[in-house]
């Protein structure tokens, strides 16, 4: 069995790879692992340090746009696992050209390349956010894509381009759809490890708008055994939810991660919120779970050991250039 893990020295790829090297999926303990990746800014060959002198790793450099390149490495391998994507909001605001490339014209140049060279099973890893906001309930997976952001928006482009592929080719594409996740390893522009790493250094950290988002919050090692079980058995076409256990408002977790550090609520500098801020996000996993799925890891616990890993990993996290807090809330009809 050779898997080709593309994103697969970020946040949530590296997990996935670190787990099969490890020999935590049954069935795939000796399966030869290959990682792609671009190794943009939140790509870190630091994240697959413990595995790195495994026989069954090859780490390669290069992006999913490059055709050329997947026409050489994907032969021979039995599964694609596209991790690989710009995953930033705030960034997607500020230019939205990368993602479009990396979201949507990597997905249709890699789906391409698999389809040429006969891959026989591809998962592709996606978000909660392309539904958009649900006031009430949870999202089915036939729940239409009403992209706000233009991360969201590119994220459904690529979804969209891997169900053609799907219905016109044939191809055995399989898509999930998570909700946030956290964990070690988490580049520091996501608020949980933004928040603990500016709280170890005593720095503020910012709270959007009246702090009343809600989202969906699991750990990436469920996240990872989700997408395990989808690449095992998920149909060609179809989508998949992956959920966790804990749904939060922003004022919520960031009140838990204070509570965990030991701060307090004069730290937090409430800014300005964010153009097209989704208000709610929630997905319905019913599908996957009763294929098997649940997820073991309780968001109090996983929260804990999180924040002990960054206190422990200092080396990993103080060299990564962390973003500070936007400028604070202005007052009512004040000015620029």
């Amino acid at each position: 069995m050779r898997v080709l893990v593309t994103g697969g020295a970020g946040f949530i790829g590296s997990h996935y790879a670190r787990t099969l090297l490890a020999g935590g999926y049954p069935g795939y303990e000796d399966a030869d692992v290959t990682v792609l990746d671009a190794l943009t800014y939140a790509g870190n060959p630091a994240n697959l340090a413990q595995v790195s002198a495994s026989p069954r790793l090859t780490f390669v450099t290069g992006n999913i746009c490059d055709p050329r390149l997947l026409a050489e490495l994907l032969p021979g391998h039995d599964a694609v696992v596209n991790f690989a994507a710009e995953t930033h909001v705030d960034r997607s605001i500020a230019g939205a050209a990368e993602f479009v490339t990396s979201n949507v014209t990597g997905v249709q140049v890699l789906l391409d390349a698999c389809m040429r060279a006969g891959i026989p099973r591809i998962v592709h890893v996606s978000t909660d956010e392309v539904y958009g906001s649900i006031a009430a309930g949870s999202w089915s997976e036939d729940a239409p894509l009403s992209p706000n952001s233009p991360y969201a928006a590119a994220k459904a482009g690529g979804d969209l381009m891997a169900l053609a592929y799907a219905r016109t080719h044939g191809l055995d594409v399989s898509i999930t759809r998570c909700c946030n996740n956290y964990g070690p390893y988490q580049y520091p522009e996501k608020v949980i490890p933004l928040f603990v790493t500016r709280l170890a250094d005593g720095d503020p950290v910012p709270l959007y708008g009246d702090g009343l988002n809600v989202r969906g919050w699991i750990h990436v090692d469920d996240h990872c055994r989700g997408v395990q079980l989808v690449l095992e058995k998920g149909k060609p076409g179809a989508v998949y939810h992956i959920n966790g256990d804990t749904e939060l408002t922003n004022r919520e977790l960031t009140a838990a991660i204070l509570d965990a550090c030991g701060a307090t609520w004069d730290i937090v500098v409430p800014v300005t919120d964010r153009p097209g801020h989704d208000r709610r996000y929630c997905l319905d996993d019913s599908l996957l779970r009763s294929m098997g799925y649940a997820p073991r890891i309780a968001f109090p616990g996983g929260l804990k050991a999180t924040i002990d890993w960054y206190a422990a990993n200092r080396g990993w996290w103080e060299p990564l250039q962390r973003p500070g807090p936007p400028p604070p809330l202005r007052p009512a009809g004040a000015t620029r």
